[in-house]
């Protein structure tokens, strides 16, 4: 048997991990970006030099050895110490260029955050934007994305960043079936037809109010986008909860009830520790929290259509240089 620490290579370790996270051969190779023969070829070298099994073949998938599991160990671990190594390189950037991935939502991302990055694009032409849609968290600590803004009353505790407004949301119609909205009660709205968030946002404070309160069967369309839903109430499918920055520039809707501070939830600008004094994530985080202050009211629901400009409107504010807080 030859001399293991002769026989192991880098990229021996990460073959074993992919294998074991895909627990077979098809999708380590796909995560690898190399052909399934290749894997197993691979992997039956490595096997052969070591003179040992790294994985024992079952109907369900590969499953790890103890020897396996300890270059698993390992290769986590190695993982791990490349990303933080990546991460406090990035963080020592001195001038703000380069690319900067922002990971956020659909919603944010159309009615509120293209504007504002189109902005920062002019003003800052030396970062490049790369703009990840993903309603899931992303690993910020493995820089799946530097950045992310997200609706939520409870970021990640390993993130740090800054509460840039509060998103309120209210109860909606489509302006035609409600020419007088005033005066409407809850008893009147329970008793209308309603749109819903589907199950997939069921933990939205929102989806659980109209879960709790509105009987089953008026409910008569449920979609698992934010988006979507306000295309069902303005198409008069129901009445549902939306958020005001949205529905209120939509002059096909109107609202039923005043903002419910039950339903609110934070804008949050997070991004990693170990980035914070990044100069490019510096430079974004304060640009776009000051260009979300601009808006604030309109986020948070007090104002009305008349009283500010659109969210897409122009503006060209000076750059901030001080850096994001915890």
């Amino acid at each position: 048997m030859m001399d293991p620490a002769k026989a192991l290579a880098w990229d021996d370790f990460r073959l074993v991990k992919s294998i074991a996270e895909a627990r077979g051969l098809t999708g380590a190779a796909e995560r690898l970006g190399v052909n399934h023969s290749t894997v197993f070829r691979r992997l039956g070298q490595l096997e052969e030099s070591l003179g040992l099994k790294l994985f024992e073949r079952h109907r369900t998938g590969y499953q790890l050895t103890a020897a396996g599991e300890e270059m698993q160990a390992l290769a986590s671990r190695m993982d791990e110490d490349v990303a933080t190594f990546a991460r406090k390189l990035a963080g020592q950037a001195l001038s703000p260029a380069g690319e900067l991935r922002v990971t956020t939502n659909d919603t944010l991302l159309v009615h509120l955050l293209t504007p504002i990055f189109a902005r920062f694009c002019a003003q800052c032409s030396e970062i490049r934007l790369d703009v990840v849609l993903a309603n899931q968290a992303l690993n910020l600590s493995k820089r799946d994305a530097d950045v992310a803004i997200r609706a939520t009353d409870n970021p990640p505790e390993n993130l740090v960043g800054r509460r840039a407004a509060t998103i309120a949301w209210a109860i909606y119609g489509r302006a035609a079936d409600f020419p007088q909205p005033e005066g409407l009660s809850l008893t009147d709205l329970l008793d209308r037809t309603w749109v819903a968030l589907g199950d997939n946002l069921g933990v939205l404070k929102v989806a659980r109010f109209v879960r709790e309160r509105v009987p089953s069967e008026r409910i008569v369309y449920k979609v698992n986008t934010v988006l979507g839903l306000t295309e069902a109430v303005e198409a008069g499918i129901g009445i549902g909860p939306l958020p005001c920055f949205i529905a209120d520039d939509r002059p096909g809707l109107v609202r039923l009830a005043p903002p419910n501070p039950e339903f609110s939830t934070g804008l949050w600008l997070l991004t990693h520790p170990d980035l914070r004094q990044s100069a490019r994530v510096r430079a974004f985080l304060d640009f776009v929290a000051i260009e979300v202050a601009k808006v604030r009211r309109r986020i948070e629901g007090e104002a009305g259509r008349e009283d500010q400009p659109p969210m897409n409107a122009p503006t060209n504010p000076p750059m901030a240089a001080s850096s994001a807080r915890s």
